[in-house]
């Protein structure tokens, strides 16, 4: 009885101590937004705000101005988060696209080179990001694709379309074949088949490749901080410009990271299963 009370006592700890590491930073930003700037400022530190305050957002909405200056930052937010919407989702769009074509491609069709072709872009998932950085930023000043919205979605493209392209194969290559033998003898075509009923069937790995590419896009700060710096900058790049060398707007700071999170937070949440039924598509038949 000892032993089974010891057990349970250690896996609730286990428990409590991941839940304060993964919840706790999100508490900290939401109560640190709704607190005045004064009270950051204070001593000792509050772990809930003695005073709430939503001027942190109204400063973000246009109805308040940043404190080291008569700058406001409604308009760069503004701007910020429609710039975010829209690199994410161009890269999203395009790579489940083409993920769709090529893992259907790679699962069905027989031509020459096929497992090797599929195992070099695949392969390309080892490369770390950060050692092609210079040649690429040369290639694209000489395509005059910095800070362009084109620019940026090829670059999310390149990085995110082998992991899409992998997990479109797998669901695929699960998905019975005897229907779309039936629709061939019926007179239907490869694209005919492909995206009247293979894709339907396809939808959970669909919506899954979706989910992974958009936050992966949605996060992004390394590739948009040096491709994308002034007029396609998203909101990964803006918030740390709140720090300043005289003056750090946390509460600024963590009001816009707090909007920030919603996004992502709502797809996990009403988007979960599925992710996790696209995900596991591919493992079982």
């Amino acid at each position: 009885m000892d032993m089974r009370l010891s057990h349970r006592i250690g896996v609730w700890i286990g428990i409590v101590v991941l839940l304060v590491w993964s919840v706790g930073p999100i508490y900290w930003a939401i109560a640190t937004s709704l607190t005045p700037t004064p009270d950051l400022m204070s001593q000792p530190i509050h772990f809930f705000p003695e005073h709430l305050t939503l001027n942190h957002y109204q400063r973000l909405a246009g109805f308040g101005y940043i404190a080291s200056g008569d700058v406001t930052v409604a308009s760069q937010f503004r701007n910020a988060l429609l710039n975010s919407v829209i690199t994410a989702l161009a890269a999203t769009i395009v790579s489940i696209f083409l993920a769709s074509l090529g893992g259907y491609a790679f699962a069905r069709l027989e031509f020459p080179g096929r497992q090797t072709i599929f195992f070099i872009v695949i392969a390309t998932i080892a490369i770390p990001g950060y050692t092609v950085l210079i040649p690429l930023y040369r290639l694209m000043v000489s395509l005059k694709l910095i800070d362009t919205y084109l620019g940026v979605t090829l670059i999310y493209l390149s990085a995110f379309l082998p992991l899409a392209l992998w997990l479109m194969r797998s669901v695929f290559q699960q998905l019975p074949l005897s229907i779309e033998e039936a629709a061939r003898i019926d007179g239907a075509g490869r694209l005919t088949i492909l995206f009247r009923i293979v894709m339907p069937l396809a939808a959970p790995g669909l919506v899954a490749a979706s989910i992974i590419t958009f936050l992966g896009a949605w996060g992004q700060y390394m590739v948009p901080l040096i491709f994308s710096p002034t007029r396609t900058k998203p909101l990964t790049v803006l918030i740390p410009e709140f720090s300043t060398k005289n003056f750090v707007d946390y509460g600024l700071i963590n009001a816009a990271g707090t909007i920030a999170m919603i996004v992502p937070i709502l797809i996990v949440v009403f988007l979960n299963r599925y992710l996790v039924s696209g995900l596991t598509a591919g493992s079982v038949k």
